[in-house]
């Protein structure tokens, strides 16, 4: 943070219309968010509050009517309703890209920001910014999607240079079910992926309509490898292109832990 930073911080977060599991969840991330004292008085930094605006998606899957959904008129509409609050950053928290390509979301961002004037990043790429960040070269893959989503994603991965040297998916193509997974299944999926022989160094839940990211911190004190939930992603990459520290979010996995170069 800056002299400059505001003592609020309003995330603007693009919501797929069926989701139920980003919202709570990214809620509660923020109403965490606690900069330490001499920060906070430095910048006279305050609160960092969620406002969402949804778009329609309510299926996942390879065929037209699904890819449809997430054509980039769709998306700046909800992030025109989101400029109106005058949001200081916006995050699309969706991982579409990773079966459209990440250059979908590169775009997104560039039209976001051109439409606005306002910062934007997605859940896909502050995740790669991680992987890039902390040298990460071997990954597993924990979805709700169909088989063919799920290689879709792998093989945009093996493009980058990134290996999936393990994964797992249920195979539901309804948006919504997603979001019914008990997180105790996703604990289970998550701890059979740590325990590959190819040794994985993140583990990665691929789905921001999955309540998994508050699994992180038994996860990684029980393996070691961070959680990289894509909900979480998207809330360090919206901080981190507000310029505000996310060590404040370190309860909750070891992604918000390490202070490193905001990217220009």
């Amino acid at each position: 943070m800056t002299a400059e930073t505001p003592k609020t911080l309003r995330l603007g977060v693009l919501t797929p219309s069926s989701n139920t599991a980003l919202e709570p969840l990214t809620s509660a991330l923020v109403a965490s968010y606690r900069p330490e004292r001499s920060a906070l008085e430095a910048a006279d930094a305050g609160a960092v509050t969620a406002h969402f605006a949804r778009f329609k998606v309510t299926e996942i899957g390879l065929n037209h009517q699904a890819l449809n959904q997430f054509d980039d008129s769709h998306i700046l509409a909800a992030a025109d309703l989101l400029a109106d609050a005058k949001v200081d950053v916006i995050g699309w928290s969706g991982t579409a890209a990773g079966w459209l390509g990440f250059e979908k979301d590169q775009q997104l961002v560039q039209r976001i920001e051109q439409r606005t004037g306002i910062a934007a990043t997605t859940a896909v790429l502050a995740l790669n910014e991680l992987l890039a960040l902390r040298g990460i070269e071997r990954i597993a893959i924990a979805s709700p999607y169909t088989q063919d989503v799920q290689q879709r994603i792998a093989d945009n991965y093996a493009r980058a240079g990134i290996e999936v040297v393990a994964e797992t998916h249920e195979g539901i193509r309804d948006n919504h079910q997603f979001g019914m997974l008990e997180p105790a299944l996703l604990l289970q999926r998550l701890r059979a992926l740590a325990g590959h022989e190819r040794a994985p160094q993140a583990l990665i839940t691929y789905c921001t309509n999955l309540r998994a990211a508050q699994l992180a911190p038994a996860l990684e004190a029980e393996f070691g490898v961070p959680l990289l939930d894509t909900v979480s992603t998207t809330v360090w990459g919206m901080l981190r292109r507000a310029q505000w520290p996310t060590a404040p979010l370190s309860p909750w996995g070891m992604l918000f832990e390490e202070a490193v170069p905001a990217r220009i």
